[in-house]
């Protein structure tokens, strides 16, 4: 509400598939293909947060989002969406930027903070450490302390993901390098087909958009 109230004309969420609290008009499922759906059992036996016909009955779409490493997932096994009639799309994660030239302290509190690193290194930089947080983990002062003096160890400076520097202050943020990325899609056409009925109902009741 209050995102509406300032002037936006759409939300996008991160991570809020499961919440019932907001109406959704379009609920995509992005899976890492090197990952899948792990055991395919609910929590606490495995990573699924509801049962996996409960949720691909609610999405309007599956992207399955491979990493830039060359020759990384692929052909990836999608048994598990037998049976599901809407659009699957395949996009490339890939970096939107270049390494910095110096010796790097890599940080990210990712699911899978180790696909930085790899992206990194496949980039030619030069990884001198490589320190993985948990997902969506919180930094403090401390973590930032330990961070910052292990990268003048090794004259190094420190980098992260954009979605990690958003939870850096702006001092912090000033002092980290970050290495932006895009996600590039196999078929564009897919994509703008899905994205549609979005934009024509922002049009519709904002203008063109």
């Amino acid at each position: 509400m209050a995102a509406a109230q300032a002037g936006a004309h759409a939300i996008i969420m991160d991570d809020g598939f499961q919440n019932p609290k907001l109406a959704k008009d379009l609920s995509i499922i992005a899976v890492d293909p090197g990952f899948g759906i792990g055991n395919g059992q609910v929590f606490p036996a495995g990573p699924l947060r509801e049962r996996l016909a409960d949720g691909l009955a609610r999405a309007d779409a599956v992207i399955i989002l491979h990493s830039a490493r060359s020759g990384d997932d692929e052909a990836p096994s999608l048994d598990w969406l037998t049976g599901f009639a809407k659009p699957i799309l395949h996009a490339r994660l890939e970096p939107a930027g270049i390494a910095p030239d110096r010796n790097l302290v890599a940080f990210a509190g990712l699911a899978r903070p180790e696909k930085f690193f790899d992206t990194l290194a496949a980039m030619g930089g030069e990884v001198t450490e490589a320190v993985p947080f948990a997902d969506h983990h919180y930094f403090t002062e401390d973590d930032l302390g330990v961070l910052a003096q292990m990268a003048d160890e090794r004259d190094a400076m420190l980098i992260t993901t954009e979605k990690d520097a958003a939870r850096l202050s702006p001092e912090w943020r000033a002092r980290v390098a970050i290495l932006p990325v895009a996600a590039r899609f196999d078929d564009e056409t897919a994509l703008d087909a899905l994205l549609a009925p979005i934009r024509s109902r922002m049009n519709s009741t904002h203008g063109q958009v």
